[in-house]
């Protein structure tokens, strides 16, 4: 009995069907830009959490998108996959921005001669820098405080109006400007090489004198006294260039705050 109800169900209430299978859509859309969007990243936020978040959020999503039902021959697997990587799509755009901040954070850490001090991101699960690690939790706080999260989450709900849930297909020129995708993508370098530049430079010209000292004067360890001198000039240019470093990531993220 309970079987026949469960097959007769979408017959007897066909409304209440369209709604689930949508909101199941939503939140499977919802589940690939958390996985991937900045902050609801984090891994340092509890998994329940994030699935409960979304859940809430494909709630309210679906009661204000109204989905329609469901066209002929569609199947759900297929929406909800594609669904899915369309919003990693989303999640992954926005976390190319903090990235350039990051690799910023790593090129100085190499230039200070730390690369020695590793230590693990849980977020990737990888080994990181310190000082990248810090560029891009800063990077982070910087984008809460100047409106990032309700960016993405604008260009998150946007997106229903460029790829509708039972859409089955979609292509990427639509879906993403391809100018504005390379722009991101090769501003990991420019970034970052435009934040580091001051300590790229001092640790240069410090590298010069001290290659001039070991020429004149042999018998000084020139080699010794870099491990001494490169980490404690870095750091004092570091804490003295780092409120105009603050403006130069502001004014990077407000450049590229609009995805879509």
């Amino acid at each position: 009995m309970i079987n026949l109800v469960l097959e007769n169900f979408g017959k007897y209430f066909p409304e209440i069907s369209y709604t689930l299978s949508g909101g199941l859509i939503i939140l499977a859309r919802l589940l690939g830009f958390i996985r991937f969007a900045p902050l609801f990243n984090r891994k340092e936020l509890f998994s329940m959490g994030k699935l409960g978040l979304a859940m809430l959020m494909a709630v309210f999503l679906t009661l204000f998108l109204q989905p329609p039902p469901p066209p002929t021959g569609s199947a759900l697997a297929y929406s909800l996959l594609l669904n899915f990587a369309f919003g990693a799509i989303i999640g992954w755009v926005a976390q190319c921005i903090l990235i350039a901040v990051e690799s910023g954070g790593d090129m100085i850490n190499m230039q200070m001669g730390l690369q020695a001090a590793q230590v693990l991101d849980p977020t990737t699960s990888a080994q990181t820098s310190l000082v990248g690690k810090c560029f891009s939790l800063v990077g982070l706080l910087v984008f809460i405080q100047i409106g990032g999260i309700y960016w993405i989450l604008s260009a998150f709900i946007r997106s229903f109006d460029i790829f509708p849930i039972y859409a089955q297909s979609f292509s990427l020129q639509a879906v993403v400007n391809m100018d504005y995708l390379v722009k991101i993508t090769s501003n990991v370098l420019y970034m970052g090489l435009q934040i580091a530049s001051p300590i790229l430079l001092a640790t240069l010209g410090q590298d010069i004198i001290l290659g001039i000292i070991s020429k004149t004067a042999p018998q000084v360890n020139v080699f010794q006294l870099s491990f001494l001198f490169k980490p404690v000039m870095g750091a004092a240019i570091l804490v003295w260039i780092l409120p105009m470093l603050m403006d130069v990531i502001n004014q990077y993220f407000v450049t590229f705050a609009h995805i879509f």
